[in-house]
């Protein structure tokens, strides 16, 4: 395995990282405390090509592969330190377009891709429900057919992008008695009659992006929408899971580079007893803590990249990276607020806002423990 980024590859990462240090660091602290959507950022990313990455060119987007995604993802997180607006672009790309992108027939693409590529249209997942968060399988809004339709009828939430999304990838229930396998996706757009965003949402971190309850009351969703087969709506889903928790959310080890480089950088000016804290073995030690965590991370996600990139299958993999990055960005921070002290805790440093942010890794894209039964039952089987 050779993760070493081609010469275009570092071309790509070096004007993301810059695009993020000019022009999304400087409003960050304001988008957080003000829960505040930047649609001019997100025009110029569509513009730079950031919101189609991995989208087949013939559909608008780039052809990127997962590495040169993740490397992509992770240097607008360490440049940008704005972790809202970051998660607004994964799910835009790697919840909704990408699915389409895999599952969806030619007249689905040729619709959808381009518009969502460029950023013209926001895209979003509709998966999680009031009561139903990790057993997906337990969906309870429904799609019931009704000739040329299917009428939707429930209530989703803590879906990112749901005020502002043009398109939603809508999980419902086909049939009840199978579970998992009576579940089917649709593609639902923002001015289908029945759908609504019932409630925006105020959350700890990732301010920045914008979250809400969706809600269905006989939303009428023509048949053509449906994004592969009825009843196999999850392979929609498990077919992007290397996408997801490989290269989508490990694009958050950005966060704990950024971390590190306020630290590194806080230590060395800091003066404690005469002397820079830099100097102080346990600050010392901390530094080195965060490293070992940061690169270990790297590795992990990179290989499941990686073998997304060359055919193998990378779910396993892409379980074990988030696993530990999840976990290891939370004490990564959690570092980085001590080596502050006071500093930290408020919001003149980003580290505040970093320390809110990381924690929906451990929550979101399928939690911790989630992860961890994935791995159990892979060794148990094997």
């Amino acid at each position: 395995m050779d993760f070493r980024l081609s010469e275009e590859q570092q071309a790509l990462v070096k004007m993301v990282e810059r695009f993020a240090r000019e022009k999304v660091a400087p409003g960050a602290a304001d988008r957080d405390a003000n829960n505040k959507w930047d649609q001019c950022l997100w025009e110029q990313m569509g513009e730079l090509g950031f919101l189609g990455l991995p989208i087949p060119e013939e559909y608008g987007g780039s052809g990127a592969g997962a590495v040169t995604c993740l490397a992509a993802l992770q240097a607008f997180c360490k440049g940008g330190k704005d972790a809202g607006l970051f998660l607004s672009w994964g799910a835009h790309l790697f919840l909704c377009a990408v699915p389409i992108w895999l599952h969806g027939n030619e007249a689905q693409k040729r619709k959808y891709l381009p518009k969502l590529a460029s950023g013209e249209w926001i895209g979003a997942l509709g998966l999680t429900e009031p009561n139903v968060g990790s057993d997906a399988a337990g969906i309870q809004t429904t799609a019931v057919k009704d000739g040329d339709y299917y009428i939707l009828n429930g209530s989703k939430t803590f879906i990112t992008n749901g005020p502002i999304a043009d398109v939603v990838l809508v999980m419902a229930s086909t049939d009840k008695s199978k579970r998992a396998k009576g579940v089917t996706a649709f593609i639902v757009e923002k001015d289908t009659p029945g759908f609504s965003v019932s409630r925006k949402l105020d959350k700890m971190g990732h301010r920045s992006s914008p979250t809400a309850e969706l809600a269905f009351e006989d939303c009428r969703v023509p048949a053509e929408n449906v994004l592969g087969e009825v009843n196999k709506g999850f392979a929609a889903t498990t077919d992007a899971l290397v996408w997801e928790r490989g290269v989508f959310l490990a694009g958050a080890i950005g966060l704990m580079e950024a971390l590190l480089e306020e630290s590194v950088k806080y230590a060395r000016e800091r003066h404690q007893f005469g002397k820079p804290i830099a100097e102080f073995q346990l600050i010392r030690n901390k530094l080195a803590d965060m490293k070992v965590a940061i690169e270990a991370a790297k590795l992990l996600a990179y290989r499941a990249a990686w073998k997304h990139d060359v055919g193998e299958d990378g779910k396993f993999d892409a379980s074990l990276a988030k696993a530990f990055y999840a976990e290891e960005a939370v004490k990564v921070a959690n570092d980085a607020l001590q080596i502050f002290g006071g500093y930290g805790y408020i919001s003149e440093y980003p580290i505040e806002r970093l320390y809110r942010d990381v924690k929906l890794l451990t929550i979101g894209g399928g939690t911790t423990e989630i992860q961890k039964l994935v791995i159990s039952s892979k060794l148990i089987r094997s």
